[in-house]
């Protein structure tokens, strides 16, 4: 685990290859088994690659979604928030477990960020999403993770630009 955290970085440009059937089927398996709250599971995946429908996904906000560019795969992660509180946190769990099991079969992935984020002046890039999706009103959407091959490798973080100042012992 610790070598796939080393190498890991967000990718915002990718490769116009598919992904296999193979490999989607490792990351369909990776987000079901994500934790959550009292498994509860409130968590809903859609796996979008139908490219004008990514496009699509890319109109959800201004800024902020290169990635959608050139990915392959986008896949919006929501939840329906009548069945769990922490319904953020259990998308951010799945959210990140599937970029990192991207990264361990070979794929490259980016965050999107949803949430809290405007479309418009007057529509959230959530509503935006869940119209251009049908998903039902009381489902939020808290990101959208891109996912293909890297067009090019990035090197993880080098072990001296970690922010060791951040960790605290016993208090803060």
């Amino acid at each position: 685990m610790i070598e796939l955290l080393r190498q890991r970085r967000s990718i915002r440009k990718y490769t116009e290859q598919k992904i296999e059937p193979g490999k989607l089927e490792i990351l369909k398996e990776a987000v079901l088994r994500s934790p959550s709250s009292k498994n509860i599971n409130p968590w809903e995946f859609i796996f979008v690659d139908d490219a004008e429908l990514i496009q699509q996904l890319k109109s959800s906000k201004p800024h902020g979604v290169s990635p959608l560019l050139t990915a392959p795969l986008a896949v919006v992660i929501c939840a329906d928030e009548t069945k769990n509180d922490v319904w953020v946190e259990d998308c951010s769990i799945a959210s990140i477990l599937l970029q990192l099991t991207a990264q361990s079969i070979g794929l490259g992935s980016c965050w999107v960020q949803i949430r809290n984020r405007m479309h418009s002046e007057t529509v959230s890039a959530e509503k935006y999403i869940q119209q251009l999706l049908n998903i039902p009103e009381k489902f939020r959407v808290l990101s959208i993770v891109a996912i293909g091959y890297p067009q090019q490798q990035r090197e993880g973080k080098p072990f001296d630009e970690l922010q060791f100042g951040k960790i605290r012992k016993n208090s803060f």
